[in-house]
């Protein structure tokens, strides 16, 4: 009974001193993502696909508008199947517009999403390897925690980009 309860005191000390070795650290990605050159690039380029998006709709709008227009002055002169096919164009129209701006929508998400998924890749293998070059037991994501104490945890953002070249 005395060897167990040796060995028990034993196994919680060496837990004891295991955990105190123990390295946590924390990482703020967003910062590092955002001070990337491959970030800067992608906004522009995001940024002028949607810019060329919003001319196109604007084109089309200002079409429907012409022809909306146009109909509104001259319904009253046309023969009543002409009035309605002409109303069906005009809907037809609208429609198009619409599915063109939810088409649009998607297409841009799209993009955003793999040209960040590729960034956030390379932060996380620089993450990974300040965690494994460093001993880490965890790095976690600044603010994804509700408390992180900065006196046992060790900020390694700029480690991070330092290990991917930025300032």
């Amino acid at each position: 009974m005395k060897k167990i309860i040796i060995c028990a005191i034993c196994a919680i000390c060496g837990f004891t001193t295991a955990n105190a070795q123990a390295k946590f650290g924390h990482v703020n990605t967003q910062e590092i993502i955002q001070a990337m050159p491959e970030y800067n690039k992608a906004k522009t380029e995001i940024d002028a696909l949607q810019a060329q998006y919003e001319a196109d709709l604007k084109s089309m709008q200002d079409e429907l508008q012409k022809k909306g227009e146009a109909f509104d002055k001259e319904q009253a002169n046309l023969p009543e199947n002409i009035k309605q096919r002409r109303q069906t164009e005009l809907q037809e129209m609208y429609q198009k517009i619409q599915q063109s701006y939810q088409d649009n929508q998607q297409a841009l998400q799209k993009a955003s999403a793999e040209k960040m998924q590729a960034i956030q890749a390379k932060v996380m293998e620089a993450v990974n390897a300040i965690g494994k070059d460093g001993g880490y037991v965890y790095i976690m994501e600044l603010g994804s925690q509700l408390y992180i104490s900065s006196t046992l945890s060790t900020d390694v953002t700029a480690q991070v980009k330092a290990k991917l070249g930025l300032k």
